[in-house]
């Protein structure tokens, strides 16, 4: 299974994955999940909004056990981040047959689509609409970096962008979602422990800053009379790392645009994207303010105008605390760890009991071509996630 993802979506210049929604690349990865569970003598679905599902037992049976992640990636992303949980739920499958485990309960692999949001700026697309948490309106409104939206990419993509919506009746069938992950940190690194359990994800959100300036000449104009935007957002990214070590949170200047984008052009116009994470939601509100702040200042002193948008925001999301002390009960005491990702399991959350492995990563790379986790660790992740479902499926 493994080779056989390895290079959907590659790219041959910088050996990171390219997989984002809607895409041909995307396409491969949902025909490869179809084929494994079409393989495997799986019911096979996709809801109204491009998740796809992988059924053993009756769907419609209720107090399902699901478990699964994601096939898309960030720009020039890592082989694990998502794939990992999806292969390892068909391969944990596999073990529970060859224990002959007799399921009392449907059990389900699912594929959520767009968990990144590399393409249209907005996380968890697939789980957000299923779970009500992102409106149908909202959602024909996102747009890529080429204007094409949402809706305009999944009618290319063969599926009816007026179908998408909430999907309360299928979530209500579900008794527990179980989502394995390659950790994105190096907290099991430093333990003997190759697999761990999520306590909790912290609050999370995207900003776009908006720093108006003047375009004029690079090589004509006097630095006194600019009123250059570029200057602003440096200033605004060396504030956000200060204010976010001084709080304990993170935050990051990922993402940039530059208008008119040209070398002996002054910028009229910078954009960029913060994302910003703490361990709870007055301290993510205080440093973003702290940053926001810190960019009007710089503003009136660079005759530049700031416009600060929030575009998505994640509350805190405690974990089922009944389920994950059960994962720890079944995993004979594995250790407990927060983490500062977001997930398709924290948004789901909020509609049914979920939980989250961690499988360890050496170098706590993520999102990066770099990422990698060791064959014994992906190997004991699938035995851990094997050991939950069978808990969780057969009793």
């Amino acid at each position: 299974m493994w080779r056989d993802l390895l290079p959907i979506g590659r790219n041959a210049s910088t050996n990171g994955y390219r997989r984002f929604a809607w895409t041909p690349a995307d396409a491969d990865c949902r025909a490869w999940f179809r084929a494994q569970a079409e393989t495997r003598g799986l019911v096979y679905e996709e809801d109204r909004n491009g998740n796809q599902w992988a059924w053993l037992g009756d769907p419609t049976a209720g107090d399902a056990v699901v478990t699964g992640s994601h096939l898309d990636s960030v720009p020039d992303g890592g082989a694990f981040d998502g794939p990992l949980g999806v292969v390892s739920s068909f391969a944990a499958l596999d073990e529970l047959r060859t224990r002959g485990a007799r399921l009392a309960k449907p059990l389900a692999i699912a594929n959520f689509g767009d968990e990144e949001g590399a393409r249209f700026g907005l996380a968890c697309v697939g789980s957000r609409l299923s779970a009500g948490q992102l409106g149908v309106e909202q959602a024909h409104a996102l747009s890529d970096g080429d204007g094409v939206s949402l809706a305009q990419a999944m009618e290319r993509a063969g599926y009816d962008p007026e179908a998408i919506g909430p999907d309360p009746e299928r979530l209500a069938r579900i008794g527990a979602f179980v989502e394995l992950h390659v950790e994105q940190g190096r907290a099991l690194a430093e333990t003997v422990h190759p697999v761990g359990v999520a306590s909790a994800i912290w609050p999370h959100g995207r900003w776009r800053f908006d720093f108006h300036g003047e375009a004029n000449h690079a090589g004509t104009t006097r630095l006194d009379d600019r009123r250059d935007p570029m200057l602003t957002y440096a200033n605004t990214v060396l504030a956000a790392r200060k204010k976010a070590r001084l709080a304990g949170a993170l935050a990051t200047f990922g993402k940039v645009g530059v208008e008119p984008n040209g070398v002996n052009a002054i910028a009229s116009l910078v954009r960029g994207w913060l994302d910003s994470r703490a361990p709870d939601e007055e301290t993510l509100a205080a440093v973003v303010g702290e940053i926001e702040r810190a960019a009007v200042e710089r503003g009136l002193r660079d005759g530049v105008d700031v416009k600060v948008t929030r575009e998505s925001f994640t509350p805190v999301v405690e974990f089922a605390h009944g389920l994950r002390d059960e994962l720890v009960r079944l995993l004979s005491g594995a250790p407990v760890l927060p983490t500062g990702a977001g997930h398709d399991a924290g948004i789901l959350s909020a509609s049914v009991p979920t939980a989250m492995l961690f499988v360890r990563n050496p170098t706590g790379v993520s999102h990066s071509p770099a990422e990698t986790a060791a064959e014994d660790d992906c190997l004991a992740g699938v035995t851990a996630l094997a050991d939950v479902l069978e808990g969780l499926a057969c009793r």
